[in-house]
């Protein structure tokens, strides 16, 4: 892998594919033990979780149903602090077991919201969140993500789904942004 450039900054490399298949594969099955016995309904946060998303259900092997949803917070490589829903739910999940799965989680204000979203007026049976990379430096909630695969550094990441301004979300492995280069 070699560092790579999108639109004005340079990424380095940080996580090959194959890595990122152990990574999605340990995920998937740590949460089939938890759900072998039902049918739960996989919730993608579009538009980042694409790949991790397609990659769990390849590697989940139980029954399951799938939805999504668009939420937003970033621009550029920084979040805004404010959350907005781009795209309704594509599911009724009222008694259901779902999880929410995410691309990453940083401040956690995404995952808040969509937690609250859910669970005061969707209703479903359970409520678990899963996400491909956790930046647990700067995570400010209080709720516990359910299922990690990986903790990173606070660093901006691109590849596997996650984008700098909507490019390099195409490319299997993950880069993070280049040493004493600007997050905006």
């Amino acid at each position: 892998m070699e560092s790579i450039k999108v639109h004005d900054k340079t990424f380095v490399p940080y996580l090959k594919d194959t890595e990122i298949q152990e990574i999605v594969k340990e995920t998937a099955l740590r949460i089939y033990e938890d759900y072998k016995d039902e049918v739960p309904v996989f919730i993608g946060v579009l538009n980042g979780v694409i790949m991790f998303f397609s990659d769990l259900l390849k590697y989940y092997p139980g029954e399951c149903e799938i939805a999504f949803i668009q939420m937003s917070s970033y621009v550029g490589t920084e979040s805004t602090g404010i959350v907005y829903q781009k795209m309704e739910l594509t599911k009724d999940v009222k008694d259901r077991h779902i999880i929410i799965v995410e691309d990453i989680v940083d401040t956690g204000n995404t995952v808040e919201s969509l937690f609250k979203y859910f669970t005061e007026t969707q209703r479903p049976k359970s409520v678990k969140l899963a996400s491909f990379l956790l930046k647990p430096d700067v995570y400010k909630k209080d709720f516990k993500l359910d299922y990690i695969g990986k903790e990173i550094p606070n660093k901006f990441v691109l590849g596997y789904g996650l984008d700098y301004d909507e490019l390099g979300r195409n490319l299997p492995n993950l880069y993070q942004l280049e040493e004493g280069q600007i997050n905006h």
